[in-house]
């Protein structure tokens, strides 16, 4: 039997969605082993001067804990 863990990560990124996801699972895997699968719960963007400067999103990181 396995028993699972869950963390909520929020990450930001200058170039897309997609990156920031990228960037928060790293960050998330240097402190946290056996991650299984991230759930993306909610996505922004930060405006200034009428133009998108920041991507951000919210993520709940499962893991298997040993």
């Amino acid at each position: 039997m396995s028993v699972a863990k869950v963390i909520e990560v929020s990450a930001s990124s200058t170039e897309s969605f997609e990156d920031a996801v990228r960037q928060g699972i790293k960050r998330a895997a240097e402190t946290v082993k056996n991650i299984q699968s991230a759930w993306i719960k909610e996505q922004k963007v930060l405006v200034e001067n009428g133009k998108v400067v920041e991507f951000r999103v919210n993520m709940k990181i499962t893991f298997i804990l040993h």
